[in-house]
């Protein structure tokens, strides 16, 4: 059954979410979440102030004790049910997440297909932590080591993705044993606050999640960072806040996991399936309206190709429809911002008067709604800020290269390491690439690398901790040594 935007916006909750109760703002301050496409006002949320934040915190440090040791299978049939729970309400999620973030209806079901597997997996997760027994190598004594709940975590998600960003790092913090607060963007607050009310449904128990929106991020978050309570940052953003983030951290020394900007190269060697190529290269930088830190960034074409595939590729971005995701038909929406759109446009501009040409779009689209026009560039000069900066948007830079070293130099000249895809027949070359490419995921005639079931994450300025596959539980738990002497 549709879902009609004026129902859905009366059923979500738009207070904090604070020991297991829906409670409004200190002073009952509020503040406004925009319709990108429209710019209009959907609905106003609690505005939390530093007062709010630190009872959430509260909340999180009084519920640790006993949630830490609640039953592994107890954990896990609470984040099997939530799984199921967000499944069942995709149209409800997707549908939020589409007015208050932009991407298209059928991107948003995607998102909440992908963020509900994240529940699903830590589930299987939970009851699947260990550690180990040895003996000594002089026999003396025993080797025991355990893995126990790094303890309550502050967690700042972003806005492009407002519930996998969220599910991704909630799953397995509750399958650990942690309990958390959770501040999402400011943009996108509605998809948390449903989550959170799918949580508190399924019987997750009062103050292990916490949710807290605020139109004041740092005034709020610097208390909770460097309360000494607080055992773990996660935060997934910007580099420059993340750097500002991490040297809060410092004084309390606290477990750190940043997840932060990226500039990944589309390499196409001479030998690839061009179709397959354009295909990835459509995924890559069109997922999200570009509005993602995987979001290929640097097209490289091997001079043999280079043609082809920057033809092609310009005539697929061509045939997009821009619209309101909510839309029949439409492949893209708008950006989040004014500010987000404009500063798409200066990169554009800025290669453009470097010598690059527009196959196709190179303006902002007219009329409401932040939307910029599906863009490719060729002839793109590696000096342009386009290939230096991270566009977040609708934009396909192109340049070309004839030498398999030169272009893995220039993949590698980044201060980012979080993704690269390469598109190659020659699976010598795959192994030589992979290892020689400084990202800390690799993309393989593939133009999405995101899966709940593996380790995602970066390297350099793109962050450090992995989310997502085995390793994903592994950032909430603290190893423990215990030497028994006999």
């Amino acid at each position: 059954m549709a879902v009609t935007q004026k129902s859905l916006l009366a059923s979500v909750p738009t207070n904090l979410f604070i020991a297991g109760e829906w409670r409004q703002a200190s002073g009952n301050a509020r503040f406004d979440v925009h319709d990108p496409a429209t710019g209009a006002v959907l609905t106003s949320v609690a505005d939390a102030s530093v007062e709010d934040g630190m009872a959430a915190l509260d909340a999180a440090v009084e519920a640790q004790r006993d949630w830490a040791r609640s039953a592994p299978r107890d954990r896990a049939e609470l984040l099997r049910a939530a799984y199921l729970a967000v499944v069942e309400r995709t149209e409800e999620l997707a549908t939020l997440m589409t007015l208050e973030m932009g991407k298209p209806l059928a991107e948003a079901r995607g998102e909440v297909a992908y963020g509900a597997e994240f529940f699903r997996w830590f589930s299987e997760e939970a009851v699947r932590v260990h550690g180990r027994y040895s003996v000594a190598p002089n026999g003396a004594t025993r080797l025991l080591t355990m893995k126990q709940p790094v303890g309550p975590t502050f967690m700042i998600t972003p806005w492009n993705f407002p519930l996998a960003m969220g599910t991704r790092k909630i799953g397995p913090a509750l399958a650990a044993g942690c309990t958390m607060v959770v501040k999402p963007a400011h943009e996108t607050p509605l998809t948390m606050l449903a989550l959170a009310e799918i949580l508190e449904q399924v019987g997750v128990p009062k103050g292990v999640v916490n949710v807290v929106t605020t139109s004041r991020s740092s005034e709020v978050s610097e208390p909770i960072i460097r309360d000494p309570r607080l055992r773990k940052l996660t935060f997934t953003g910007s580099t420059a806040v993340g750097k500002v983030l991490v040297k809060q951290s410092s004084e309390q020394l606290l477990r750190v996991s940043m997840e932060l900007g990226g500039n990944a190269p589309f390499i196409v060697f001479e030998d690839a399936d061009v179709d397959a190529a354009v295909e990835g290269a459509m995924l890559a930088k069109m997922r999200n309206i570009g509005e993602a830190c995987t979001a290929a960034n640097r097209f490289f074409a091997h001079e043999s190709v280079a043609e082809e595939f920057t033809s092609r590729l310009a005539a697929r971005m061509g045939a997009l429809t821009l619209g309101k995701g909510t839309k029949k038909g439409v492949d893209v929406g708008p950006l989040i911002t004014a500010k987000a759109r404009d500063g798409v446009d200066e990169l554009v501009q800025d290669a453009i008067s470097r010598g690059a040409k527009a196959l196709v779009g190179g303006a902002p689209q007219a009329g409401r709604g932040f939307f910029y026009q599906p863009t490719v560039l060729a002839d793109v000069p590696t000096d342009a800020r386009v290939f230096s900066e991270e566009i977040f948007g609708p934009v396909a830079p192109v340049t070309t290269f004839s030498d398999e070293e030169d272009v893995i130099a220039k993949a590698n000249a980044s201060e980012y390491g979080l993704v690269g895809y390469v598109f190659t027949r020659d699976y010598a070359r795959v192994i030589r690439v992979a290892e020689a490419l400084e990202f800390g995921m690799i993309g393989v005639n593939t133009g999405i690398v995101s899966n709940p079931a593996a380790p995602f994450g970066g390297v350099k300025h793109s962050g450090f901790g992995r989310e997502g596959g085995f390793e994903g539980i592994d950032e909430y738990l603290e190893v423990k040594y215990v030497g028994i002497a006999l």
